[in-house]
């Protein structure tokens, strides 16, 4: 037996989320149908209620039964056309925040992808994680759930790491410039250290006695051993306690490696040095030059990479920078310069030319023109009057206003979108999960193949066996270290993700990026995405001698309680005209609507309401061919059963849709409109703004399906609407992107949200997202290109052919140099330009 079941959902953050619950739900033979939002799901069918939370708690999310048996019903639509187009809304009344508490936490000791995994699994185990994600290159983890922060930074330091929870923005931001100021100047004295005393024992061993053991400098190598073994406790100390740490805890990261690599270096000539007797003649050959070397070389690496990975975050700093740091509060008593913190909801401010605005807020008096680039992307000024909405960290660049302000700290719209690219910044796209899948196993087995090679040489390699053994193992394991495979995908996601901000366009997750590189079709919603949303009367006409001031107050009485754009437009036309009392008002969802005024009835809808009532509008057909032609839609008035007048409503082209799209095109894109407006009107609108394919005719909830249709043939799919009533057609596409203006609801949904409301952002995000992508596999490659080759050649694999072994040191100078090639080439895109033309 069918029945409807509600559940409220926990743990869902995005569209994408949504899909995912609902094609879970839908793909059990006892649902007939799922409608999932990102706090509650509404399901019919025959399944219990526990086997649906299963359902979702496989899924990767949580979910309890509703507490309500009463399922809220949806406002009707007061529409007059077949199928409504975008609402209007009003934000400040959606909740600031769908997901969890999250949390940020500096990590301390991670070297390598192998310890990015390591801590991943520590904090996804703890109780109330629902989600962790770690990045290397910023030393970071961001965590998602209801978990207690001293049980995540238990975690953390259990698996040998440290860690410490960080309270907000300004606090990480002071935390990590500090933590890599210090570790620049700690990288770079030990770099300077070690190659003080490396290169000169370099240069010794290449013009001296080739670094060979006699009896008449046996005292001198001792001291530089002491010497050496001094240098690695002092500049390479933190490479031995964090392999120690890592030991202890059953795993093995890149210091492991170097640990290794340097050890094995220093106590083979240490051996030499103090039993010579042992070694035969040709095999007393010293390595301390190699251990100091790679330790200066190394530390150099991370010093180099340290300055660019700053640089890779440089445009979310700005960011951070747009926010004042004192605002100017008017009181009772006069105007006083105030810490931002101290500021309130609710209190008023003031704004003159050349400040930033300090919170969110609306103007109560004044005006002004303020520079919203930082924020939307928009190069022009905007000018703002009372009644408008102001944004943290915009400038005002003319005038002066008053206002008041209505959200503060976390809350503001600034505030927000930094959040949503830190937490793009943090998250892993598909692509990046095969380097962690690669780095669990990767140190491991790079020291099984140092050790077998080296049993090799020592098998069957010329002689001294123990000289070619050493140099063997050392190399490999120096060379192998993953630091660049590590930091391949997280300093491509760093740079783009916030590239792409500045070009107001705000990424929800890397995996957004990684799909949005590979879509083949591109599906706009038709009002207010690819039109203005303000549709206007362009036309009156009647019939059977029925007045025309009569017909348009009629009318627009039976639409003023409406917000849909169509009775909005009506409604306006009809500015001029007294409105008579509406009686027995009702909607006719999908239809239109009726009403009662001065004792005759009245219809005003589509076409199809007009037929339902056995209404003859043969008079109007070619009326209504001429306005579907031009791009207008009809709406029928029926006054005491008969046809009595006619309204084109047409809503214009944005500006920049024609251009914009035809900039899409040339990107290999295929275009289509989906709308609820009837197939001639819609094709009409299409051929103007050069679309491919019309989907005419469509209900609100027929779009995800329609979307589904597409997917099926084998399309990659983005949906581009106004992130309200084209929730599920946003949530089913590969690639939900919401166009406006930084609202609450679609910067809490859409996988990537355009701040301002310019369908040239949609290219920019497009090609933002290819560049990125095309950034990480270059990276991946780069990393995989440098461990695939360096690896069989630190073996001996081209000793046939050169008679000669790769030396530890020039393993140790292309490890470091593959991490910073790679941090660099991410470092390119914080330059990246989208192509104009396509």
């Amino acid at each position: 037996m069918s029945q409807t079941t509600l559940l409220t959902l926990d743990g869902l953050s995005c569209g994408h989320c949504v899909k995912r619950v609902k094609e879970a739900l839908e793909q059990r033979n006892d649902v007939e149908h799922a409608d999932v939002s990102l706090k509650e799901a509404r399901i019919t069918g025959a399944a219990s209620t526990q086997a649906l939370i299963d359902t979702v708690e496989q899924a990767g999310y949580h979910a309890s039964a509703s507490q309500d048996d009463t399922l809220p019903k949806p406002e009707p639509l007061t529409a007059t056309e077949p199928q409504p187009e975008a609402l209007t809304a009003d934000f400040s009344q959606l909740p600031a925040n769908t997901a969890d508490e999250s949390y940020q936490l500096l990590i301390e000791g991670m070297s390598c992808a192998s310890c990015v995994s390591r801590v991943e699994k520590a904090l996804k185990q703890v109780d109330g994680v629902q989600q962790a994600r770690v990045n290397l290159a910023e030393r970071s983890a961001l965590v998602l759930g209801q978990a207690a922060p001293a049980l995540l930074v238990a975690a953390v330091e259990k698996a040998g790491y440290g860690a410490e929870v960080i309270g907000d923005e300004s606090e990480r931001r002071e935390k990590q410039q500090q933590s890599a100021r210090q570790a620049m100047r700690r990288f770079s004295w030990q770099s300077a250290l070690a190659l003080l005393l490396g290169i000169p024992l370099m240069i010794y061993g290449l013009f001296g006695d080739n670094m060979m053991l006699t009896a008449s400098n046996r005292s001198g190598w001792l001291v530089v051993g002491i010497l050496t073994l001094a240098v690695m406790v002092i500049a390479g100390g933190h490479f031995y306690r964090s392999a120690w740490r890592s030991l202890r805890n059953g795993a093995a990261t890149m210091d492991t490696l170097v640990a290794l690599g340097t050890a094995a270096a220093w106590l083979y000539s240490i051996s030499v040095n103090l039993w010579p007797d042992f070694f035969p003649l040709a095999a007393r050959h010293l390595y301390y030059e190699a251990s100091a070397m790679i330790i200066g070389l190394i530390n150099l690496g991370h010093a180099l990479e340290q300055r660019a990975r700053q640089r890779s975050s440089k445009a979310l700093e700005r960011l951070l920078d747009l926010t004042p740091a004192t605002a100017r509060v008017v009181t009772a008593h006069g105007e006083e310069t105030r810490p931002l913190s101290e500021v309130q909801k609710g209190m008023t401010l003031r704004l003159v030319t050349g400040d930033r605005v300090p919170v969110d807020g609306e103007i109560t008096r004044g005006e002004a023109w303020l520079d919203e680039a930082m924020l939307t992307g928009e190069p022009l000024p905007q000018q703002k009057a009372v009644g408008d909405t102001l944004h943290a960290g915009t400038q005002v660049q003319d005038g002066s206003v008053l206002f008041t302000a209505s959200a503060i700290g976390k809350h503001t719209t600034l505030s927000r979108i930094i959040q949503m690219v830190r937490q793009a910044q943090s998250s892993k796209p598909e692509i990046g999960q095969l380097a962690d899948r690669i780095s669990a196993v990767f140190v491991p087995a790079v020291v099984a193949i140092a050790l077998i090679s080296a049993a090799i040489w020592y098998l069957v390699g010329p002689q001294p066996h123990s000289v070619y053994t050493l140099v063997i193992a050392t190399t490999v394991l120096i060379i192998a270290c993953p630091c660049a495979l590590g930091l391949a995908t997280p300093m491509s996601i760093i740079a783009g993700v916030g590239r792409a901000a500045e070009f107001g366009v705000l990424v929800r997750d890397a995996d957004a990026l990684q799909r949005a590189s590979s879509l083949t079709t591109l599906v706009f919603d038709k009002t207010g995405t690819l039109t203005e949303g303000k549709p206007q009367v362009t036309e009156v006409v009647t019939f059977g001698n029925y007045e025309a001031a009569r017909a348009v107050a009629q009318a627009a009485a039976l639409e003023q309680g409406s917000n849909h754009p169509l009775a909005q437009a009506i409604v306006a036309y009809a500015s001029n005209h007294r409105l008579p009392e509406t009686e027995q008002f009702r909607t006719l969802s999908g239809y239109g609507v009726s009403g009662t005024i001065d004792a005759i009835p009245l219809l005003l809808g589509n076409r199809a309401l007009m037929e339902q009532h056995q209404i003859d509008v043969r008079a109007a057909d070619e009326t209504i061919m001429r306005m579907a032609q031009h791009g207008a839609t009809p709406v029928l008035l029926a006054a005491d059963g008969q046809l009595a007048a006619l309204f084109a409503i047409r809503d214009p082209l944005r500006q920049e849709s024609v251009s914009a799209l035809k900039r899409l095109h040339n990107l290999g894109y295929r275009l289509l409109m989906l709308t609820g407006d009837n197939e001639v009107t819609a094709r009409a609108i299409a051929q103007e703004a050069g679309l491919d394919e019309v989907i005419a005719g469509v209900l609100p909830e027929g779009k995800a399906q329609a979307i589904k249709q597409l997917q099926q043939q084998g399309q990659q799919v983005a949906m581009i609407g106004d992130g309200i009533n084209d929730a599920p057609a946003l949530a089913q596409a590969d690639v939900g992107i919401a166009l406006g203006s930084g609202s609450d609801v679609a910067i809490e949904t859409a996988a990537i949200t355009l701040m301002r409301h310019d369908l040239t952002a949609v290219a920019d995000a497009l090609s933002i997202a290819k560049a990125t992508l095309r950034n990480m596999k270059q990276n991946l490659l780069g990393a995989f290109v440098y461990n695939s080759l360096g690896i069989p050649i630190a073996a001996g694999v081209l000793y046939p052919l050169t008679g000669t072994l790769l030396s530890p040191v020039v393993a140790g100078a292309a490890m470091a140099l593959s991490s910073i090639t790679v941090v660099s080439n991410a470092n390119r895109l914080l330059r990246y330009q989208p192509p104009e033309n396509g």
